[in-house]
């Protein structure tokens, strides 16, 4: 229920212990099914035109923003500037445009804004809150994405290997007070309270809290946190991703026209349609009573994964006001009323994909599984940190929580304090922990062992600047 994948394949140490515990990594084709306003689904050259289109204009979006970034204004969004490119793309003759050109443009400059949505699970949030000014930021290492298919269970044991046999853990303790005692004679040292009431003294605490906790817990600092540390907090946003899991008896949406169910959706529309990895639904229409708002839908088929870890199912990943709908409807009935629910909302779109009959059991969902970290106070009551409009100093922001408070014995890390080419996942989150470790040594005396992890880690030298896998 976790993270999913692992960003960027060059000097990544995540993906250095997935393939040491044989973990399962999968890499996904580049296709996109499109399913329109209206239900249908899109033909795979107009599907593949308009993806392309949009996946060129964001993939210039990040040279701009990291070219003219101190000129854009903190307003400006990435849809602002998928429009204005799009609007220029109208523009040109036709004359001027490929054949594949021509089949992006028989969609609608509307369409096509709904097609950039598809952002929108990358960071959390709606991309008209993506900020353009920082969205350099949201670089990610070099090489492609891989997804984890066998899950993090193996890398989470092995990077646990060391801490489980040498320091002691002290599970189910919720710290409520973290405050930094001052002796005139002895120096200074650590106090953490725990909500059971129990006191403990240490030298240096590394807070390890998402930012979202962050966020809500300030009064928990004594004394309070720098100006500099709660101005960062308080600036940089904070996603609002959902994950959906729904599992089907077989993956119906892959079979050919020879094998359809009877009576399927596997006529004219669909014969011999060759199902791809991802599907985006663009501003469905057709489902006013359980989706008024429109909001666009994004599922990755589990079901294409190679070997034993494929799976019939659908991982669709929420964001925005859609993620905290249905966090809110589950969290407001009954949990044997969270499947029926679940299948009313997202009935809808699977039953526009190929194959589809509403009579057989085999396009009916048997399980789904969903993700609540918006109501989870542990998760910080969302995903991961992004960088949303408005921001004026984003990577100030994250130098000074990086940074922490070593005066008094504050350290942070996670993904929201990691290097910038690592903000917002597991790597980053890594990154950090190692950065905050070598500091730690290196203020009692001790020397860097590997300095090479070390600049990776604190984020020192410069990052380079990498196209976006999707």
């Amino acid at each position: 229920m976790g993270p999913n994948w692992i960003h960027g394949t060059q000097h990544n140490p995540i993906l250095d212990v997935a393939r040491q515990t044989g973990s399962s990594l999968h890499s996904w084709k580049e296709g996109l099914n499109i399913v329109d306003e209206k239900g249908s689904l899109l033909s795979r050259s107009q599907a593949k035109a308009a993806s392309d289109r949009i996946w060129s204009i964001i993939n210039d979006a990040f040279k701009y923003s990291n070219d003219f970034s101190s000129s854009i204004p903190p307003s400006e969004s990435l849809l602002d500037y998928v429009a204005s490119r799009i609007q220029e793309d109208s523009a040109s003759p036709r004359g001027d445009r490929t054949e594949l050109e021509g089949q992006e443009a028989a969609l609608t400059e509307q369409q096509l804004l709904w097609v950039a949505q598809l952002w929108g699970p990358f960071i959390g949030d709606a991309v008209q809150r993506q900020s353009l000014k920082f969205f350099w930021l949201e670089e990610c290492i070099e090489g492609e994405n891989l997804f984890i298919s066998s899950t993090y269970k193996s890398v989470l044991n092995r990077v646990a290997e060391l801490p489980l046999k040498v320091a002691e853990l002290q599970l189910n303790k919720k710290v409520i007070q973290i405050e930094c005692v001052v002796n005139g004679r002895d120096g200074a040292w650590t106090l953490v309270e725990t909500q059971n009431g129990e006191t403990q003294y240490f030298d240096e605490v590394v807070i390890t809290a998402p930012l979202g906790w962050l966020k809500r817990n300030e009064h928990a600092f004594t004394p309070g946190l720098s100006p500099e540390m709660s101005h960062a907090i308080a600036s940089i946003s904070y996603g609002h991703l959902e994950k959906v899991y729904v599992t089907f008896p077989q993956a119906f949406w892959q079979r050919s026209s020879e094998d359809a169910v009877p009576g399927s959706t596997s006529g004219e529309d669909h014969e011999d349609y060759e199902f791809d990895d991802f599907t985006h639904w663009m501003r469905p229409t057709y489902a006013p009573d359980q989706n008024p708002n429109s909001w666009t839908q994004d599922c990755v088929n589990l079901a294409a994964i190679n070997g034993e870890c494929a799976q019939p199912t659908l991982l669709f990943y929420l964001y925005g006001p859609c993620s905290a709908h249905i966090t809110s409807l589950l969290s407001s009935h009954d949990q044997r009323q969270h499947h029926d629910l679940l299948d009313a909302f997202f009935l809808p779109y699977y039953s526009r994909l190929p194959n589809y009959c509403q009579d057989s059991s085999e396009c009916s969902p048997i399980g789904i599984l969903a993700t609540r970290w918006s109501t989870d106070e542990l998760a910080g009551f969302g995903s991961y940190s992004n960088f949303q409009v408005g921001l004026t100093n984003a990577d100030k922001e994250i130098e000074a929580m990086r940074y922490g408070m070593p005066e008094r014995r504050f350290w942070f890390a996670g993904e929201h304090t990691a290097p910038f080419v690592a903000i917002g996942t597991t790597t980053g989150a890594y990154w950090s922990g190692e950065g905050v470790a070598q500091r730690i040594i290196e203020a009692y005396g001790g020397t860097r062992t590997d300095p090479e992890t070390f600049r990776a880690a604190t984020g020192k030298g410069e990052p380079r600047m990498v196209e976006r896998e999707h």
